[in-house]
């Protein structure tokens, strides 16, 4: 049996060991060898010449989409497969276009990853079901955009702030039976069948989402300076957890570092109220970001995060004096106006 040679790109070594553990289970599999950033990564795979790599997106000095193109030009055959955290479509169109083979996130269980590879070798395409979900929505509102009420641009406003049913019932004075009614036309005229999928036509869709003048006023009132830090090594998820915290909180100022040195200088310096600090920080260790940051500025409330969520990290880090240990995946909108509205009502506290 002829071998499939491979190659393993992450940055972090217990991602890679994961993939390895997975791919392990295929008899077809030879793993050649594992890089952590880009520019290892392109000289690995003109050296090796391998059959297959997974890779992630986010390494060190690595452009994925130039890297891909590069790949493809000088190794045509070679097939590539993405597995990642990161799920925006434009990013993953954009990996497509560039020549990658398949693209599978990593919250999807190891059995769907065996399947991708299988299905990329034996000459398919491989997308995970939420991205493809998301992919055909996204392009049926790109083709047929909807001119919606007044009432539903302010619904749909509500529905990207994580506002459940009575939530959206108390702001715009319905009954809850009203507002899942209103939620169905919703849904109807913008070709979506959750709340998931209206979020993200509102995230692609700014120009149709209108504020009520009832949560206008409310934003007014609770217009109070807010700081936080977000402490990733990625720097395109701490620019998307930015976004949620100013889109949650407008005037809040996000500090943010990619290692525990930066961190917890900046923490010293500003004092923010709120902290999200990833469990893996390269090779440095998030828990350990979090003690410093305890150490230097007390009153921050520290939330650690992991796209891998596991017990042992959740009670090192609320050890370490966290508030909370989230996994990646579930910090959406309505998560963050948690997070945030949390901090603001500590502060409010006597001490």
């Amino acid at each position: 049996m002829l071998l499939t040679k491979t190659i393993i790109a992450d940055d972090h070594a217990l991602v890679r060991a994961g993939l390895r553990d997975a791919l392990a289970n295929l008899p077809e599999i030879e793993v050649l060898a594992e890089v952590g950033n880009g520019p290892d990564l392109l000289q690995t795979a003109f050296n090796l010449c391998p059959d297959l790599v997974v890779m992630d997106v986010n390494m060190p000095n690595f452009e994925p989409v130039d890297a891909v193109k590069k790949i493809r030009q000088r190794l045509p055959e070679v097939k590539i497969l993405v597995v990642s955290a990161y799920d925006d479509q434009s990013y993953v169109v954009g990996l497509l276009a560039a020549g990658v083979n398949g693209y599978h996130l990593k919250d999807q269980p190891l059995s769907d990853l065996q399947m991708a590879v299988q299905r990329i070798l034996q000459g398919g395409r491989w997308i995970s079901d939420p991205l493809v979900n998301r992919l055909v929505t996204h392009q049926e509102a790109a083709q047929h955009p909807q001119m919606l009420s007044r009432r539903q641009r302010e619904l749909l406003y509500l529905l990207s702030q994580g506002y459940n049913n009575q939530k959206i019932a108390l702001v715009m004075d319905l009954s809850v039976k009203t507002v899942e009614n209103h939620l169905t036309a919703l849904y109807r005229a913008l070709g979506v069948e959750s709340r998931l999928e209206a979020n993200t036509y509102a995230l692609h869709h700014p120009e149709q989402v209108a504020i009520p003048e009832e949560e206008r006023r409310h934003n007014e009132h609770n217009s109070e300076t807010f700081s936080a830090l977000v402490v990733d090594d990625n720097p395109r998820y701490r620019t998307q957890l930015a976004k949620l915290i100013r889109k949650t909180h407008p005037l809040t100022q996000v500090y943010d570092a990619e290692d525990t040195p930066e961190a917890a200088k900046i923490a010293q310096r500003v004092q923010p109220r709120l902290a999200l600090i990833d469990v893996v920080l390269g090779d440095e260790d998030g828990i350990e970001c979090a003690r410093r940051i305890r150490a230097v500025s007390s009153l921050t409330r520290m939330v650690v995060m992991s796209a891998y969520p596991d017990r042992e990290f959740r009670r090192l880090a609320l050890g370490a004096g966290a508030v909370a240990f989230l996994d990646k995946k579930d910090i959406d909108a309505a998560t963050m106006r948690q997070l945030v509205e949390d901090a603001l009502a500590a502060s409010l506290k006597p001490s």
